[in-house]
This record gives structure tokens, C-alpha cells and sequence, in this order.
């Protein structure tokens, strides 16, 4: 049975386990019962049964509670139970020697023996274990208080128990003293527990979880108390033998712990600090000193008297009983005096809470006014005075929409009808007030139906004075529309304004003009930032005064400003407002005693089919502005629709060439050779980049280089051309080496890392500096003229060579060619061009040629296409030479043919 029952507590449940385990547990003690009353078997197997089944039972409990304490997760609740597991566990040590007598060595146990020895020490450990359990925290007071209870409990107790049980059995008399002595501290070890049972119940922690079932281990302890007290008379009286029905309640007794042990712990609860003042904790003494005076009294009236065991007892009790009334006047006293304290100090906050109230209301900056439902005036803070410089005590019975204007007086009387049929409604109104002093206020009231609270019955007007946040707010709101330096209209409101013009227009027509500052950087540069913003003042005066009144004129940042026209009656009459802007700003401008002219380059665009929205409107205006800016200073374009598909195929040959770049098939290079004019040997290469579209075909490097540079791509399309052009340079380089040159790109000396890039080429495929040429024209030259000079001589460091492209058609001077370290002059085909036909112009190509020669530099002619023109050159001392007249720019590999018959190249 034992070993089914702990197969049962470890697989089942803790609900379903504690179920099945509480009906096994049932189903034993009435088979036992059973056993008992039948006799079936005869005495001997009814003493061997009860005796295995006790042993077993003692077991399983100490099992049972050795489990729990391991499993417990505080240290207290851990040794209470292995404290009650142990004493049950010593319980059945004794009932092993019992067995060991009457089963094994079939003779009668001794009394007292080993076996008693056993059973003495289960309620010392069992008591201990449950004084161990945590319980509320107490004073000092309080911990007094617990001691007197539960001596007032032990003695009623122990009075009870010696009436009925402990006297008599004195009274009988036994062997020896340790036999009487033995015999008593069966019951009397019961009664001490139960004391401690009935105290720990009372006393136990009310919050936070449950460390055991005191009423399961109580009972069990209970019915031990039976069979101990019934066992001890038995013993006296030479009468016990085991196998009887009194051993069901030990029985009982360690199945009521063993359900205890595997009973489920209760979940957390907050802790109740009224816990020792409940019903059972106050009571529970009191009952226990009337159940001694009942058994007592009914003793005496049995037999007359009692005995001093009862008397002193009873002395003892009442003592207690004195000592906890006068502890608890004590307490009482104690209390008294600290709800009077804790009652005078609520009285000061309550005070000290009122007179702040009231002067949060009085020195508020909110005015705080209390009407009933037709307005009339209950309650008025005297923060009116300082707010709004009226007397309060003024305001007090009058109706308040009266006295206010007629605009303000109706909306607050709209806003209580609102509130006034719903509790505790609010609403938020603002009202024009005239302050005592005059002048006009806005006020903000936030109103609250508090007609139903019983200490205010009223409507709560809490008012503030908003004028200045409402300035503020009107600021804020012409600011972020407004242009801080010319006040005119930004781009949001500029935008607003032409939406709000496309909704009302009808069927006329409408414009809006773009314009931009020609020459207002340079103004910046030279004079200063404040001279430029002096000059945008300026013009936005202008520009008002040249369009008509109605018209709108903004400005979107920097030199950028809009105008909207409305209700054009053609396209011609955009063009004259228009012209008159350009005429105004023709005019000088005086800035800081200097005169000043600029110019504006206008773009107009009139709503259309192509123009349905405000977006695409200025869309299309910005496109005209910057066709016009392409075409001049000082002129004016009207938008075509050309212009944005031309955009379009711009921004889609845009993002073609950016993918040809990432796959790198597309784009090619072309080599021209460079001639000697002396020998009519191919001393090198000009690599030229080609872009062969997939769907366009070949496209001209002027269709996509200024895009590359305006999109930025010219560097990474740079990058590539660079290492193309060296990497077939020093293949075809052999025995006589070979020069490649390369353009360079203003947007390419804008990269501060443009020497490093080169150098990192060059290590790459192997090519020496030396026979690496990077040409780039006069204004790369003349742009950033220090920082580019760096740059340059960063790139002479590492040996390569520069050259001038299309010289003479730039502004170079002579100072700035001594400065650069320039290699080779290239003289523009322009020139080249002037020394063919009938009569030629040579001298300019040949004062490029001397200045070349003075300054140590190499020249090369470009655009050789004629005899006459290669025979001119080499006449005047030109060095090098290229054009159609040597060979086209061949792919790599018809240069690598041309290579290989240098005769193919003309001498």
C-alpha cells in the first residue's frame, strides 16, 4: 500500500493527486475499521494488520512532510516541515520496535520500552515545527499580548485534559514513576500541541501564501490526542493490546498530516494588517478559559471539590485573564491617544488644504467665476482685480451674459444650455472681453457642469486672459508663411495662394512667373551678405511695384522669387508683366554708396492642359526660368511643353548612363593617335569615352558628359576611363613606350583625394607615371585657382604629365602659365582650322607655338584634317599633332592595327 502510494503523489497532479490520494486514504481506515469490528482473521492478524498498517502510515506521513520541506522556497517553512516529518518519522521508529516484540519475538512490549522511546519525541518535534511558521508582525505589545493567549489557552487546556483524562489517571496510580510519568506525557504532549495548533491558527500570517493546512494537521493531531489519552488508561489498567479499534486514530492521524504535506499551498494574498484583530485571533482564549471553567464547575458539582491541581490552575488563569485586560486597557490608552493625534493632525492638513486652495484660487491667473443655470453670478475670485480690473464683489447676483457684449453674452449662454442638462460636462469657448481699462481681450473659458455636487451647485467658469498667446500665435503664423528678410509670402503660402487661385478661377486664366538673380552671387562675394540681403529688399520692393495689386509675390530663398498672376487675359499680357520686372530690375540699384546692376531671367507658365495643379504649375514656371537663364541675362521664356520632355529623356539618360556604369558593358573607349610632325611617329594615344545604348546606339560624348558633370556621375565615369586607357597603354606599350592621355573634368579637381586616385591607378595596372598625360581645359584652371594649383603639383609629385586643352579660347594669362606646372599646350582646332583654304591665318597658331617653345612646353595641334594645314605646323615648329588627317579615334583593336603598319599614318 505504501509503495502505491507513492507512485500516486509523484505522477498525479497536485489537484487530481490530492483527490485520489484523500479517497485511498478513506477507503484504508474503513478497511481497517472493518477489520477491527469483524475479527476477521482472529486477534493476532488484526494486531499484525494494525501494527504494518501504524508503521506504514508513520512512513508515509514522514515522506509525505520531508517532501514538502524539500520543496519549500523559505527556510522558516523548509525546517517546519522536516521537523513534523521527523517526528512522525520517530514515531515509526517506535512502532518498529512494537513490531519487532509482538510480531517477530511474539511476546508482549514492555511498558515503558524502546519503543516508547520512539513515540516520545514525535509531539516535542511536531510542536517545534509548528512554532517554527511565520506569523504577522507584531509590537511589543502585541508579541506580550500572544504570550498571555497562549498560556491562558495551555492552562484552560491543560485543566480540561487533567479533569478528564490526567486526574483520574493519577488517581489509578502505576508500576513505577516512570511508568505514570510516560503514561501522562502521552495526552499531555497531545494537549501542548493542540495549544500550539490553535495558537499558530490564530496568530498565523493572514497574507501572502499558506505554508500548510493547520486545520488537517490539527484534526490529525486531534484524533491522536484520543488514542494517546485512551492508550494511557488502557496501559494503567493493564488492558491495551494492539490490533484494537483505538488504533484507528493514530492511523487517522498521520493520514490527516500526509493529506497536510501534499495538500497545494494557497496563492499570494496582500497582507491584512487587521489580521490579529479578527473574530478567531481575540476570541479563541476566552473560549478556551470558558471550556475549563464549564469542565471545572461541572467537577466540583460532581464531586464536591477539586483538587489543588485545579485550584492553582484556576488561580493561574485568572491571573492571566488580569494580566491581558490590564495589557489591553494599556493598548486601548495607547491607541486613544494616537487617533486623537492622528485626528488633530488630519485636522491641520484638512485646515492647511483648504487655506491653500483658497489661495491658489485668489492668486491664480485663471478667474474663477461659479453662475447657476441662468448665469447669475454665486462665487467670484478676486483674481477678477488683477486680470481684468474689475471689483469682484461687483460681479456677485448680476447675470453675467448681460453685462458682457452682445456677441459674447449669446455664445455663453449657447455654451451652459449645452452643459447644463449633463453632469459634470465641460466645454472650452473664446470669448472678446473689454478689460475695465478699455482695451479688448480675448479670453479662453473652460466651463464645468458641477450643478449636481452638493458643495459647489453651480457652473464653473475658470477664465484666462489668451490675448498675447493669440498675438503670439498670429506671429508664429505670419512667420512660417512670411519671408523673414523681404516679408513677402514664402513658398507654402505662395503654393496655398495658387491652389486657392485654380479653385476660383472659372474659365479665365491664370500665370505664375519665376525669377532669378543674375549675378547675385557675385554681389555676395564681393560686398558681402549683408549687401546681398540689402539687394533683396530691394528688388522685392521693386517687383511689388511692378505687377498689379492683386497679384501675389513671393519669395521661395536665396535670389529666387515667384509672382501669381491672376486672371490673365492671354498668354501676351503674362509677357508685359513680365517685361515690366525685367525693366524695373534693369534699373541701378544703390547699395552702400556703390551702384549695383543685376538682371533677372524670368520663367512663365500659364495654366493649360499641362498644367492642372498648383505643383505642376510652378513646375512648369521653374523649367521656363531656367531656359531662359540658358539664353541671357535679362530674358523671359514661356513654358513649352518641349521643355519637360526634354527633362524627362534627361533624367532617363541619366539614370541609363548610371547603369551603364554599374555593368560596364555599354561603355567603350576610342583611341586617337598622337603623331610627331617631325617623323610622322605614333608617340602616343588620347583615350575618348563612348556610349554605345542599348536602344539609342552610339551616343556623342556631348550628349553625355555635361550630363555625367551635372549629375555627378563624371566621377566614377572618370575612375573608369582612367584605368581603361593606362591598362592599354602599358599593353600596348613594347619596346617604345607610349603616352595616353586622358581628359580631366573641372568636377573631378572638386575631389581633394584626385591625386591619390591616380596614384592608386597607376600601382593598379603598372603603368609608369611618366607616360601618363592628364589634359583639362583653361577654366578648370582659372576656377579655385589655389586649390586647384595644389592639386596639380600633388600630381607632378607623382610624375605625371598635364596639358592644356583647347588653349586660346580661355582667359589664360601668362603669369598663371608660369605658376602651373604645365607639360604640353594644345592649340585649339579653331586655330587649326584658320591655316587651310586659299588664304590662310596662321599667326595665331604660331604665336602659340613660340609662347610654347619660350616657356619649355610641348604643343600639340589639334584637328589636323588637311596637308596644307599638317605641313603649316611642322613649318612652324609644332611638336605633336592629331586629327582625320592621321586617323579617326579607333576602337582598341584598330589602334592596335594601326600599331603594328605605322605606314598607314601619313608623313
Amino acid at each position: 500500500m505504501l509503495s502505491w502510494l507513492g507512485r500516486l503523489l509523484r505522477t498525479a497532479a497536485p489537484t487530481r493527486g490530492h483527490a485520489v490520494l484523500c479517497a485511498a486514504v478513506a477507503a484504508a481506515t474503513v478497511a481497517l475499521f472493518a477489520a477491527f469490528v469483524t475479527g476477521v482473521g482472529g486477534p493476532l492478524v488484526a494486531q499484525n494488520l494494525s501494527n504494518v498498517a501504524l508503521f506504514a502510515g508513520a512512513l508515509a506521513a514522514a515522506w509525505g512532510c520531508l517532501v514538502r520541506a524539500w520543496g519549500a522556497d523559505r527556510h522558516r517553512v523548509r525546517w517546519a516541515w522536516a521537523l513534523i516529518g521527523l517526528g512522525n518519522l520517530s514515531w515509526g521508529v517506535g512502532q518498529m520496535f512494537c513490531i519487532w516484540y509482538e510480531t517477530v519475538l511474539g511476546t508482549a512490549v514492555p511498558f515503558p520500552s524502546l519503543a516508547d522511546a520512539g513515540y516520545f519525541w514525535m509531539m516535542p518535534l511536531t510542536a517545534a515545527g509548528l512554532l517554527l511558521l511565520p506569523t504577522s508582525r507584531q509590537s511589543v505589545a502585541q508579541q506580550a499580548r500572544s504570550i498571555l493567549d497562549g498560556l491562558m489557552i495551555a492552562a484552560s487546556l491543560l485543566l480540561i485534559t487533567w479533569v478528564i483524562i490526567l486526574g483520574p489517571l493519577v488517581a489509578q496510580g502505576a508500576d513505577s514513576s516512570l511508568a505514570l510519568l510516560v503514561t501522562l506525557w502521552y495526552p499531555a504532549g497531545d494537549v501542548v500541541v493542540l495549544t500550539i495548533v490553535l495558537f499558530v491558527l490564530a496568530r498565523v500570517r493572514r497574507g501572502g501564501p499558506r505554508p500548510m493546512s493547520l486545520p488537517l494537521i490539527g484534526v490529525g493531531l486531534a484524533a491522536f490526542t484520543v488514542s494517546d489519552s485512551g492508550y494511557a488508561y488502557l496501559t494503567l489498567t493493564d488492558s491495551y493490546g494492539s490490533g484494537a479499534v483505538l488504533d484507528l486514530g493514530w492511523f487517522a492521524g498521520f493520514a490527516l498530516i500526509l493529506l497536510a504535506a501534499r495538500k497545494p499551498g494557497t496563492g499570494a494574498a496582500a497582507e491584512d494588517p487587521q489580521a490579529l484583530t479578527r473574530p478567531l485571533g481575540v476570541m479563541l482564549p476566552y473560549l478556551a478559559v470558558l471550556g475549563s471553567l464549564v469542565t471545572s464547575t461541572v467537577e466540583v458539582l460532581r464531586h464536591g471539590m477539586h483538587d489543588t491541581v485545579v485550584s492553582w490552575t484556576r488561580s493561574a488563569i485568572i491571573l492571566l485573564i488580569v494580566g491581558r485586560q490590564l495589557l489591553t486597557l494599556l493598548e486601548n490608552r495607547s491607541l486613544t491617544r494616537d487617533l486623537e493625534a492622528r485626528v488633530e493632525a488630519r485636522t491641520a492638513q484638512l485646515r492647511a488644504s483648504e487655506q491653500r486652495f483658497q489661495a491658489l484660487v485668489q492668486h491664480s491667473s485663471d478667474v474663477v467665476s461659479v453662475i447657476d443655470r441662468d448665469g447669475t453670478v454665486s462665487y467670484q475670485s478676486e483674481s477678477l482685480e488683477r486680470v481684468f480690473g474689475y471689483d469682484p464683489k461687483d460681479a456677485i447676483g448680476k447675470r453675467l451674459p448681460e453685462i458682457m457684449n452682445a456677441e459674447a453674452g449669446a455664445r455663453l449662454r449657447a455654451a451652459v444650455d449645452a452643459i447644463s442638462g449633463t453632469p459634470y460636462a465641460n466645454r472650452v469657448i473664446e470669448l472678446p472681453v473689454r478689460h475695465a481699462d478699455g482695451h479688448a481681450c480675448i479670453v479662453e473659458v473652460t466651463m464645468t457642469n458641477l450643478l449636481g455636487d452638493e458643495n459647489v451647485h453651480g457652473i464653473v467658469l475658470n477664465s484666462r486672459d489668451i490675448s498675447e498667446r493669440r498675438e503670439l500665435e498670429d506671429q508664429l503664423v505670419h512667420e512660417a508663411f512670411h519671408d523673414g528678410l523681404t516679408k513677402l509670402a514664402n513658398r507654402a503660402l505662395f503654393k496655398d495662394r495658387v491652389e486657392a487661385a485654380l479653385r476660383r478661377r472659372g474659365g479665365s486664366e491664370m500665370a505664375v512667373l519665376f525669377l532669378d538673380l543674375d549675378g547675385f552671387k557675385e554681389v555676395n562675394d564681393s560686398l558681402g551678405h549683408a549687401a546681398g540681403d540689402a539687394l533683396l529688399v530691394q528688388v522685392a520692393s521693386r517687383l511689388g511695384d511692378a505687377v498689379r495689386p492683386g497679384d501675389t509675390v513671393a519669395r521661395f530663398g536665396g535670389d529666387e522669387f515667384a509672382v501669381l498672376v491672376d486672371a490673365v487675359a492671354d498668354a501676351g499680357a503674362a509677357d508685359e508683366i513680365a517685361a515690366r520686372v525685367i525693366d524695373a530690375l534693369d534699373e541701378q540699384f544703390l547699395i552702400d554708396n556703390q551702384e549695383i546692376h543685376v538682371q533677372g531671367s524670368i520663367g512663365i507658365a500659364l495654366t493649360g492642359p499641362d498644367a492642372q495643379d498648383a505643383d505642376q504649375l510652378m513646375r512648369n514656371a521653374d523649367l521656363a526660368m531656367y531656359r531662359a537663364k540658358s539664353a541671357g541675362s535679362g530674358l523671359y521664356a514661356r513654358y513649352d511643353p518641349q521643355m519637360h520632355s526634354g527633362l524627362v529623356e534627361k533624367l532617363q539618360l541619366a539614370a541609363d548612363l548610371r547603369r551603364a556604369l554599374d555593368n560596364g558593358d555599354e561603355l567603350q573607349l576610342h583611341y586617337q593617335p598622337t603623331v610627331e610632325l617631325r617623323t610622322g611617329d605614333i608617340v602616343g594615344f588620347e583615350a575618348l569615352v563612348r556610349w554605345r545604348h542599348p536602344v539609342r546606339g552610339m551616343i556623342p560624348p556631348a550628349d553625355f558628359i555635361g550630363l555625367a558633370e551635372s549629375t555627378g556621375l563624371i566621377r566614377p565615369l572618370g575612375q573608369w576611363v582612367l584605368a581603361e586607357a593606362c591598362r592599354r597603354a602599358v599593353e600596348w606599350g613594347g619596346d617604345k613606350p607610349l603616352t595616353m592621355a586622358v581628359n580631366v573634368s573641372g568636377r573631378q579637381f572638386d575631389q581633394p583625394d584626385l591625386p591619390q586616385v591616380v596614384a592608386s591607378v597607376l600601382a593598379e595596372t603598372g603603368l609608369p607615371a611618366d607616360r601618363l598625360c592628364l589634359e583639362m581645359t583653361e577654366s578648370v584652371l582659372m576656377t579655385d585657382t589655389e586649390e586647384n594649383l595644389a592639386v596639380l603639383l600633388s600630381l607632378k609629385e607623382i610624375g605625371v604629365r598635364l596639358a592644356i586643352d583647347d588653349f586660346g579660347t580661355g582667359y589664360s594669362s601668362l603669369a598663371y602659365l608660369r605658376r602651373f606646372p604645365v607639360d604640353t599646350l594644345k592649340i585649339d582646332r579653331s586655330f587649326v582650322e584658320r591655316l587651310g583654304g586659299t588664304t590662310p591665318d596662321a599667326a595665331l597658331a604660331r604665336t602659340i607655338v613660340q609662347l610654347g617653345q619660350s616657356l619649355g612646353m610641348a604643343t600639340v595641334a589639334e584637328g589636323i584634317e588637311q596637308y596644307a594645314q599638317f605641313l603649316a605646323l611642322r613649318r612652324m615648329g609644332c611638336d605633336l599633332g592629331q586629327g582625320y588627317y592621321f586617323a579617326r579615334p579607333l576602337p582598341a583593336e584598330e589602334a592596335v592595327a594601326l600599331l603594328r603598319d605605322p605606314a598607314a599614318v601619313a608623313a
